[in-house]
Protein backbone atom coordinates (compact mmCIF):
# COMPACT_ATOMS: atom_id res chain seq x y z
CA UNK A 1 0.00 0.00 0.00
CA UNK A 2 1.66 3.72 -1.04
CA UNK A 3 0.71 6.14 0.99
CA UNK A 4 2.90 8.62 0.11
CA UNK A 5 4.70 11.37 1.84
CA UNK A 6 5.17 11.23 5.19
CA UNK A 7 5.62 13.16 8.10
CA UNK A 8 5.10 14.12 11.81
CA UNK A 9 2.98 16.44 12.60
CA UNK A 10 3.63 17.69 16.48
CA UNK A 11 1.56 19.48 18.74
CA UNK A 12 3.96 22.22 20.08
CA UNK A 13 3.71 24.58 23.13
CA UNK A 14 6.10 27.54 21.63
CA UNK A 15 6.26 27.50 18.32
CA UNK A 16 9.30 29.81 18.26
CA UNK A 17 10.73 27.02 20.92
CA UNK A 18 9.99 24.18 18.48
CA UNK A 19 11.51 25.75 15.51
CA UNK A 20 14.75 27.01 17.38
CA UNK A 21 14.99 23.98 18.69
CA UNK A 22 14.52 21.99 15.05
CA UNK A 23 16.86 24.30 13.04
CA UNK A 24 19.43 23.26 15.30
CA UNK A 25 19.10 19.98 14.15
CA UNK A 26 19.61 20.90 10.72
CA UNK A 27 15.89 21.52 9.86
CA UNK A 28 15.27 24.28 7.84
CA UNK A 29 11.20 25.58 7.23
CA UNK A 30 9.66 24.27 4.11
CA UNK A 31 6.16 25.97 4.45
CA UNK A 32 3.21 27.15 6.86
CA UNK A 33 2.63 30.43 8.26
CA UNK A 34 4.09 31.16 11.85
CA UNK A 35 1.60 33.79 12.90
CA UNK A 36 -1.07 31.49 11.73
CA UNK A 37 0.89 29.02 14.58
CA UNK A 38 1.85 26.03 12.19
CA UNK A 39 5.54 25.48 10.10
CA UNK A 40 6.73 22.54 8.27
CA UNK A 41 10.10 21.92 8.32
CA UNK A 42 12.90 19.85 6.55
CA UNK A 43 16.30 18.42 6.71
CA UNK A 44 18.77 17.26 3.90
CA UNK A 45 17.47 13.85 4.40
CA UNK A 46 14.06 14.53 3.13
CA UNK A 47 12.42 13.77 6.67
CA UNK A 48 9.47 16.00 7.34
CA UNK A 49 8.35 17.71 10.69
CA UNK A 50 4.81 19.72 11.32
CA UNK A 51 4.70 21.95 14.30
CA UNK A 52 1.62 23.05 15.20
CA UNK A 53 0.53 25.16 18.19
CA UNK A 54 -2.99 24.72 19.89
CA UNK A 55 -4.25 22.92 16.50
CA UNK A 56 -4.79 19.67 18.11
CA UNK A 57 -4.29 17.56 21.11
CA UNK A 58 -1.54 14.94 20.17
CA UNK A 59 1.11 14.47 17.89
CA UNK A 60 -0.29 12.81 14.28
CA UNK A 61 1.47 10.70 11.64
CA UNK A 62 0.71 12.23 8.31
CA UNK A 63 0.78 10.61 5.14
CA UNK A 64 -0.25 12.47 2.07
CA UNK A 65 -1.07 10.49 -1.28
CA UNK A 66 0.11 12.25 -4.21
CA UNK A 67 3.16 14.00 -3.05
CA UNK A 68 6.90 13.20 -3.30
CA UNK A 69 8.80 14.23 0.30
CA UNK A 70 9.40 17.80 -1.51
CA UNK A 71 5.04 18.12 -1.87
CA UNK A 72 5.49 17.66 -5.61
CA UNK A 73 2.86 15.88 -7.35
CA UNK A 74 3.33 12.57 -8.28
CA UNK A 75 2.55 11.58 -11.96
CA UNK A 76 0.93 8.93 -10.76
CA UNK A 77 -0.78 7.44 -6.93
CA UNK A 78 -3.59 5.75 -5.00
CA UNK A 79 -6.21 8.16 -4.63
CA UNK A 80 -6.95 8.41 -0.98
CA UNK A 81 -10.52 6.97 -1.62
CA UNK A 82 -8.91 4.42 -2.54
CA UNK A 83 -6.57 3.72 0.51
CA UNK A 84 -9.80 4.39 2.45
CA UNK A 85 -11.62 1.26 0.93
CA UNK A 86 -8.52 -1.15 1.39
CA UNK A 87 -7.62 -0.56 4.97
CA UNK A 88 -11.75 -0.72 5.60
CA UNK A 89 -11.40 -3.74 4.07
CA UNK A 90 -8.88 -4.89 6.00
CA UNK A 91 -11.66 -4.30 8.90
CA UNK A 92 -9.58 -1.21 10.76
CA UNK A 93 -12.07 1.37 11.66
CA UNK A 94 -11.79 4.50 11.02
CA UNK A 95 -12.42 7.68 12.68
CA UNK A 96 -13.40 10.08 9.68
CA UNK A 97 -13.66 9.20 5.92
CA UNK A 98 -13.68 10.23 3.06
CA UNK A 99 -16.79 11.23 1.01
CA UNK A 100 -15.98 8.31 -1.63
CA UNK A 101 -18.44 10.22 -4.26
CA UNK A 102 -16.17 12.92 -4.59
CA UNK A 103 -12.44 13.16 -6.71
CA UNK A 104 -9.70 15.36 -5.67
CA UNK A 105 -8.26 17.02 -2.42
CA UNK A 106 -9.59 14.34 0.52
CA UNK A 107 -8.92 13.07 4.24
CA UNK A 108 -9.46 10.23 6.57
CA UNK A 109 -7.98 9.35 9.91
CA UNK A 110 -7.77 6.38 12.12
CA UNK A 111 -5.55 4.99 15.17
CA UNK A 112 -3.26 2.45 15.54
CA UNK A 113 -3.58 -0.07 18.69
CA UNK A 114 -2.01 1.84 21.22
CA UNK A 115 -3.81 5.17 20.08
CA UNK A 116 -1.70 7.14 17.75
CA UNK A 117 -3.38 9.29 15.51
CA UNK A 118 -2.97 8.78 11.31
CA UNK A 119 -4.02 11.14 9.22
CA UNK A 120 -4.00 10.02 5.16
CA UNK A 121 -4.27 13.69 3.65
CA UNK A 122 -4.03 13.93 -0.24
CA UNK A 123 -4.07 17.13 -1.43
CA UNK A 124 -4.45 16.67 -5.22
Amino acid sequence: MKLGAFSISLNVKDIAVSKAFYEKLGFTVFGGDQEQNWLILKNSDDHIIGLFQGMFPANILTFNPGWDQNAQTLPSFTDVRELQKQIKGQGIPLITEADETTTGPASFILTDPDGNTILVDQHT
